[in-house]
């Protein structure tokens, strides 16, 4: 894949760049080393100063920044624009937080033998981050914000799609304060990250992104014993029992499915609904996914934006259709649209076995596969049928239910009586083949620390 902006609502070329060169690469990996030698010296403070004004520039510059990110994997204007100041956000939860989430932590002397005793959270050095182009700016800052506050440098290899969200990441970290070397975007293919990740300057790496990408990123890291932090894909249930409100949760799944157009690793994509109010709450589901405007975001009514590449459009239609061939039932959508760009339509399939591979992959679009369970075990099972366990979400009212979910579901977070939400104050990530290691929160700054233990005699 180019490296270049491709308007997705219009399939045209906008600009490309040309990919770094070897000595390229080579002089950043210098300027990154011997920046963390001098940069984690730093005090909390005067990180926190640089942090904070960082998030003061994504706040002044947050309606160019949100067109930009628009015009390059096409997520509505309103929602870019969210995730702008949800970045400024981030910024400002670390440089609140970093260094009592990394003061020292003591421990009972006399039990070890010691006059004093403690861990220490020390930075690794330099992070190599690999990030995908659905959130652009706010899935390289969940990693950049607590890496920076804590000590550590970062170099970002972004998605091939989203270049000038890119380098604009790395031009906002410098205009606010952050000394040259902190961090630095190199516009690079997938085929240089082996190399990247196996220089000696590099201890660590982070990948959000596909699970071959995930998997091949653990494979040289484990390979160079190189401590990884992957989010892979998801496919989360969204349960809906008896007891709960169904028009609430009606309106929750319809956004909880096509947030961002569907493409969201925490995006809801298996709606299971129970025998007894399964007929009314399809309904009510299919009806609302069916009304939404799909069409130019940069139009302030549109719901629904184009798929960011057209590759992702035909693994959407191959899933939908494939599905369909072998006798599942398409309540709305389905086919995409006629119009330039690559649209795909809200679409409710039923009638779905788990011998099509739409029961087990993850549809990364704006279709929602819908099923009927006879009960909550039943429920239960469906949900955890699947490789993935990143988020999940259950509609219930009744408090023993709402228990059975938080224990019983497989995954890194369980939402009840609300939709997937990722925030700095709580910890995100996935267990299967969904990834391991944290983000966000004190767990995700630790992620990478060395925790140093100090005894003193």
């Amino acid at each position: 894949m180019p490296i270049a902006t491709i308007n997705p609502t219009t399939g045209e070329t906008v600009t490309t760049f040309t990919p770094a060169t070897s000595d390229e690469i080579e002089a950043a990996l210098g300027r990154a080393h011997r920046r963390f030698t001098e940069y984690r010296k730093t005090s909390y403070p005067q990180r926190a100063e640089w942090t904070r004004a960082t998030a003061d520039l994504l706040d002044a510059e947050a309606d160019e920044v949100a067109a930009m990110m628009t015009l390059e994997m096409g997520k509505t204007l309103s929602a870019a624009k969210a995730e702008v100041l949800k970045c400024a956000k981030g910024f400002r939860y670390y440089a609140d937080h970093a260094e009592a989430m990394l003061a020292d932590e003591p421990a009972d002397p006399a039990t070890v033998g010691a006059s004093k005793a403690y861990a220490r959270y020390q930075p690794l050095g330099v992070v190599l981050a690999v990030m995908p182009w659905n959130f652009p700016l706010w899935q390289a800052v969940r990693f950049a914000a607590p890496a920076l506050m804590a000590g550590n440098v970062g170099i970002l290899k972004h998605a091939s799609n989203v270049p000038q969200c890119a380098l604009y990441l790395a031009d906002v970290i410098g205009r606010g304060g952050f000394p040259d070397g902190c961090f630095q975007t190199l516009l690079i293919s997938s085929a240089e990250v082996e190399a990247i990740l196996r220089d000696p300057r590099v201890v660590a790496a982070t990948l959000t992104g596909s699970e071959p990408a995930g998997r091949s990123v653990a494979a040289i890291a484990g390979d160079e014993v190189k401590h990884t932090v992957l989010e892979l894909g998801g496919s989360d249930p969204f349960i809906v029992m008896p007891s709960a409100d169904l028009d609430a949760a009606a309106e929750a799944a319809v956004t909880a499915r096509v947030q961002n157009n569907g493409q969201s690793c925490i995006a809801a994509k298996r709606f299971i609904a129970l025998a007894d109010i399964y007929d009314d709450f399809a309904a009510k589901f299919t009806e609302r996914m069916a009304a939404l405007k799909v069409g130019d975001p940069t139009d302030a009514d549109t719901v629904v934006g184009p798929l960011a590449t057209e590759q992702g459009r035909v693994d959407v239609e191959k899933l939908v259709d494939g599905a369909v061939a072998a006798g599942a039932v398409v309540r709305c959508g389905g086919k995409r649209l006629d119009r330039p760009g690559w649209f795909y339509p809200p679409t409710v399939i039923t009638d779905i076995t788990r011998d099509m591979p739409i029961f087990t992959e993850e549809v990364f679009g704006p279709v929602a596969s819908l099923y009927r369970a006879a009960d909550i075990d039943e429920a239960i099972d469906i949900a955890n049928a699947t490789s993935f366990g990143l988020g999940s979400n259950a509609w219930t009212n009744d408090m023993s239910e709402q228990q059975r979910f938080i224990d019983d579901i497989e995954a890194g977070q369980v939402f009840i009586n609300g939709m997937t939400v990722s925030y700095p104050e709580l910890p995100f990530g996935g267990i299967k083949r969904s990834g391991y290691g944290r983000e966000l929160s004190a767990h995700g700054i630790r992620e990478f620390c060395n925790i140093k233990t100090v005894w003193i005699a």
